[in-house]
């Protein structure tokens, strides 16, 4: 590890006594996106305190927005991190109807928002009181869930395959150095009917999605958009190449236990001491991929391993 990389990691190192950790939020920051139709808004959470930070850009599943996923916003950025969180256009809170125009593209602009976010980062760092000069932009990460997976995924390598099965453009971005994948879609040979006609960005192909990254997928997970069972959330860890993990979680469904938020409507198999297991190890996920900081990942993996009721289980290639 460089001598950079080790100052940073002793600097993050103490986040782990228990301590609470004073954070400043700032909603909405508005990115200008004219052609778009609608600017850009963004969340960027930070602790009060601290240098050289990290940035993690999340994005939402369906309908959600920039203040969903506090449980890991607000856990990230208790623990050392920069989290910016765009809202998308198919936000409930944007409200757009299902025949606008942009709609067969929002999938696109997804990807566009969170390169937009990270060409602006210098308009996010000085958009929020007490930010300035803290920010490490050589530690990018990504990170989503559902469709925000979906959309994260291709700035990690992954392609759309076209109607005539060949990937289709590169949108993977050098900048980002590590991906936590949530609930992410498998191949899309076995979507239904409905989601094959209507989805055409499910048709991934992960061979290309070479950027280190943590795939979480729950074991009670059956999504109305595809034929196969849960399995099919684990098709990006088995078909991609290159240094992955993968946490199987038990009896979990989509929203793993309600990572969504505190009493969210949609999680549909709420479970706390899941959500803290995925704040833990995503946390030393990112630590150890930004910073080479094996420490904290090695910890919290072997204390899943040695769990007597283990919440899941961990693979790595």
């Amino acid at each position: 590890m460089s001598a950079s990389r080790t100052a940073h990691a002793h600097a993050h190192a103490h986040q782990s006594t228990g301590i609470p950790t004073t954070v400043i939020s700032a909603r909405p920051i508005v990115l200008s996106a004219p052609e778009r139709g609608d600017d850009l808004q963004v969340r960027v959470s930070a602790p009060a305190t601290g240098t050289g930070l990290p940035v993690v850009v999340f994005s939402h599943g369906f309908g959600q927005s920039m203040d969903s996923y506090a449980p890991l916003a607000d856990h990230w950025a208790a623990n050392g991190f920069v989290v910016v969180q765009p809202t998308h256009l198919d936000s409930r809170t944007l409200n757009i109807p299902a025949e606008d125009p942009r709609t067969p593209r929002i999938w696109r602009i997804r990807v566009e928002d969170l390169t937009r976010v990270l060409d602006e980062l210098d308009v996010l760092e000085a958009a929020v009181p007490g930010l300035a000069g803290r920010l490490d932009r050589d530690r990018v990460a990504v990170a989503g869930h559902s469709w925000g997976a979906q959309s994260v995924s291709t700035l990690l390598g992954a392609r759309v395959l076209g109607s005539d099965g060949r990937p289709g453009e590169d949108m993977s971005d050098p900048r980002v150095e590590a991906g936590v994948l949530l609930a992410l879609p498998g191949l899309g040979d076995d979507l239904v009917p409905f989601a094959a006609e209507n989805f055409p960005f499910m048709r991934p192909s992960f061979d290309t999605m070479t950027t280190p990254a943590l795939i979480v997928a729950g074991d009670h997970d059956q999504s109305h958009l595809s034929t196969r069972g849960p399995d099919w959330f684990t098709d990006p860890y088995t078909y991609s190449p290159g240094d992955k993990s993968l946490l199987t979680l038990f009896d979990a469904e989509h929203s793993l236990g309600g990572i969504t938020g505190h009493e969210v409507v949609e999680t549909t198999d709420a479970n706390p001491a899941r959500v803290a297991l995925i704040q833990r190890l995503t946390t030393a996920y990112l630590r150890s991929a930004l910073y080479g900081e094996a420490t904290a990942w090695k910890t919290a993996t072997a204390a899943l391993e040695t769990d007597p009721e283990p919440l899941g289980k961990l693979q790595s290639k």
